[in-house]
């Protein structure tokens, strides 16, 4: 039995420790903040046991000391328990104090440190906290005293008079105070200040102003919690040293609809940009129950003259069953093959083939004019494939005289719905693009929502179709799509989102 007070860092997934990520992938049990990202718990176990205690505003789902019970109990019942907490453990986080108590009750602990916002989040905003310039030292503040105290804890007057970068954490409800108090203490009422709020994510935003008007900047601009304050000549810098808040997609709302497994790509090149990332999977990829078929089709390879492959699902399946007929690419001996797209294509350099022919647009229409060209007519073609697809390939071959079989290989079926998260943040604002990559995402996509709760947005929530075989798809459903890329590949589709969505140049 043993307990981890593992630091989540500020917010930004990708500045969890390796260490932290290790725990985390084999913890028996989790227990995590409201200030750990969501993100995080794809690192753990599928069997974890994943228990939230976060606080938020006052409201606390799970008291301090129920948590410490929490945290004794599971480790006393023979298990390895992550206690995930926003930033470091021992930053504010009140760490310590659960370290006590596992000490008491005789529990073993170790602490994992966290990247503190304190340090994360002004960096993000191009702010450094120390510079040989503007300031030498630093003081990490709790802004969390009630103000109707007869007596401060805290020292102003040295902390008016030092010359440090003073970061105030869970201060925006005593910023009125924090203001006056520093400059009753004798810091002048022009000293630059910086709001912080949700670094390094990417709901990320600052605002720089003074000491005097801050508070009642943080009302006009909406600054709320979580915020950090930052006070102190190194303020200046932000407006140089800021690249972060330059993302074309920060704070952008974009749903991805692929399947969960082939959603990683678009989701961190969107993420990349700054986007907020919600994934919606609307279809499952899964294999057929009964692979017979395929197995006939894979024993007389030799017989065809082509193989087209018209998805990376495709792909992955069809290989799979080789791999599984303890066959490799030598089976495929003298037979030509055909990639859709360079996804597809890539996904067939993986196995070690190198496709003929992929075509300049990546749609059946343009694979037909290329295999025609390719004198495919009065050949025998091959086409792995989903269970239900367009027909438009195999029937346009065979109108020039090829003989086509359909091998399906895989069938999408409609992914388990989370369409209340999606209607609670289009509602709230928070969603600006649907993403939709093939046409079986538009299909049960509206399965899921239906398509007068999406109209309700048109016009504010944006819907971007990765070709023109998908924007018809949509139209079907009454919608036509804002954006579309020239070239129908994930990485143009990307492109796309973010010159529409991103600032005007």
């Amino acid at each position: 039995m043993k307990v981890y007070l593992l630091g989540a860092g500020p917010g930004d997934p990708g500045l969890l420790t390796r260490k932290a990520e290790d725990v985390l992938a084999t913890a028996d049990v989790v227990v995590y903040d409201y200030l750990a990202s969501p993100k995080l718990l794809d690192l753990c176990r599928p069997d974890a046991e994943i228990l939230y205690v976060g606080k938020k505003g006052g409201d606390h789902t799970l008291p301090q000391d129920k948590i410490n019970e929490l945290l004794v109990q599971k480790a006393k019942e023979g298990k390895i328990v992550a206690r995930l907490k926003g930033g470091d453990p021992y930053v504010f986080g009140r760490g310590a104090e659960e370290a006590e108590e596992l000490l008491e009750a005789g529990v073993d602990f170790e602490v994992v440190p966290g990247v503190t916002s304190a340090v994360a989040g002004p960096a993000y905003a191009g702010i450094p906290i120390t510079h040989r310039k503007y300031a030498s030292s630093v003081s990490f503040i709790t802004g969390h005293e009630d103000p109707t105290k007869a007596e401060s804890a805290l020292n102003w007057d040295a902390l008016a008079k030092s010359a440090s970068t003073l970061v105030f954490f869970m201060g925006m409800k005593n910023l009125p105070m924090i203001s006056r108090n520093l400059i009753a203490a004798g810091m002048r009422s022009d000293m630059p200040v910086a709001l912080v709020h949700w670094g390094t994510t990417c709901r990320h935003r600052s605002l720089v102003s003074t000491l005097e008007t801050v508070a009642e900047d943080a009302v006009a601009h909406q600054f709320k919690a979580p915020s950090l304050i930052v006070v102190g000549e190194v303020v200046q810098l932000r407006d140089t040293l800021n690249t972060f808040e330059r993302k074309p997609l920060l704070g952008k709302g974009v749903v991805v609809t692929r399947a969960r497994h082939q959603a990683s790509s678009i989701a961190e090149d969107l993420a990349e940009l700054g986007a907020c990332v919600y994934e919606f999977p609307t279809i499952a990829i899964e294999p057929l129950a009964d692979m017979t078929h395929v197995v006939a089709a894979i024993e007389k390879l030799p017989e065809y003259d082509w193989l087209i492959f018209t998805s990376v699902n495709g792909v992955w399946n069809f290989f799979a069953e080789l791999n599984a007929m303890d066959k490799d690419t030598r089976a495929l001996g003298g037979v030509q093959v055909a990639a859709i797209g360079p996804a597809t294509a890539e996904a067939l350099e993986e196995y070690g083939v190198i496709p003929d022919f992929v075509p300049d647009k990546y749609v059946a229409e343009s694979v037909v004019e290329g295999m025609l060209a390719r004198g495919a007519a009065g050949k025998k073609i091959l086409i792995p494939r989903a269970k239900e697809a367009r027909e438009v390939l195999p029937d346009e071959l065979r109108k020039a005289g090829a003989e086509v079989e359909i091998l399906p290989v895989y069938e999408t079926v409609l992914a388990e719905s989370g369409s209340e998260e999606i209607e609670e943040a289009m509602e709230a604002g928070d969603i600006h693009c649907v993403t939709f990559a093939s046409s079986s995402t538009v299909d049960n996509f509206f399965k899921l929502v239906k398509p007068e709760a999406l109209q309700k947005y048109e016009g504010g929530v944006k819907l971007a179709c990765i070709g023109p075989v998908t924007a018809k798809t949509l139209a079907g459903y009454g919608f036509t799509p804002d954006i579309q890329p020239e070239d129908y590949t994930i990485p143009a589709l990307v492109d796309a989102v973010a010159q529409a969505l991103g600032p005007k140049k």
